[in-house]
């Protein structure tokens, strides 16, 4: 259906979801272009931001096309297949995302509190190891999803009341107690969020302690800015999962838009403000694409 409420909106709202998806695809391929590019490029911090930008590329583009398509063409219609695959990359991806902003955080701890050990504790084979679980983790914990989903019988109204094919707005067309299923799904969800919002605050908590024992102010308040940013980033993305979660289970008086809205910021926002607050703000990046572009131009 889109958003209830604001149909006669959904062609101006599609007009800024479109441009953050843009930004999103043009932002992330190009992080990705410059460190595969730049040797120097290939440390800890620059591989995970590869990881992170390959997920908010998969994230945004298993919804955003389809998005559009509704929004613009009135395309409603979605094969149940589709829709279970579209659900399942979202779960799985957005906690591939939470689990990248907690490697990076822990490679900022790492880079901040022991600086001299820095490449020694993040090798590339441990920065792989590390991938490799947060993809599993995520694949993992998120595939029995569809197919808890493909075995309910539905035998009530076919129509999905959101902008994208979301775990629970489906199996509230199930005909059966789906109980079980929901509580499955919620605690899932949950206890991964909140696991990785706690590391991560630690690993901030930590990173802000060394920042303000830093003897020079002025790099005192240069990595602040940068831990603030980040912070704010991880803020917008743990703050819009969380109330899409617990709005399902809690959130009965609060207006299908306003979740539903809010539920599209966790996969909007956060793919398009990464490659700028980690790309255009890290200086190693911003040189290489102006080396590059003056290079093309020249």
């Amino acid at each position: 259906m889109g958003i209830p409420g604001l149909e006669h909106l959904h062609v101006w709202i599609g007009i800024p979801f479109c441009s953050m998806y843009v930004v999103a695809v043009v932002g992330n391929m190009t992080i990705l272009a410059v460190v595969r590019a730049e040797r120097s490029l290939h440390e800890p911090m620059f591989l995970f931001l590869c990881m992170l930008s390959v997920t908010d590329l998969v994230l945004s583009t298993s919804t955003l096309p389809r998005m559009l398509c509704l929004f613009w063409l009135g395309a409603h219609d979605i094969a149940f297949d589709a829709c279970l695959t579209q659900m399942f990359f979202i779960h799985s991806f957005t906690t591939m995302e939470s689990g990248f902003f907690l490697t990076m955080a822990i490679d900022r701890y790492v880079a901040i509190c022991h600086p001299l050990r820095h490449n020694a504790i993040l090798t590339h084979t441990r920065i792989t190891m590390m991938g490799i679980i947060v993809v599993i983790r995520g694949v993992a914990f998120f595939s029995p999803h569809p197919i808890l989903l493909k075995q309910l019988p539905y035998c009530r109204t076919r129509i999905i009341a959101h902008t994208y094919c979301e775990f629970m707005a489906v199996l509230k067309l199930a005909c059966v107690d789906t109980g079980a299923t929901s509580r499955y799904s919620l605690s899932v969800a949950s206890i991964i969020g909140s696991c990785d919002a706690i590391l991560t605050a630690i690993s901030y908590v930590f990173i802000l302690r060394s920042v303000f024992r830093l003897p020079s102010r002025e790099a005192g308040f240069k990595a602040l800015g940068t831990c603030g940013s980040h912070v704010c980033v991880i803020l917008v993305f743990y703050s819009t999962t969380s109330f899409s979660i617990f709005t399902h289970r809690f959130g009965k008086n609060i207006p299908a838009h306003i979740h539903i809205f809010i539920a599209n910021m966790y996969l909007l926002v956060p793919p398009f403000l990464n490659p700028i607050v980690y790309g255009v703000r890290t200086k190693k990046i911003r040189e290489h694409v102006i080396k590059a572009l003056s290079v093309k131009v020249a």
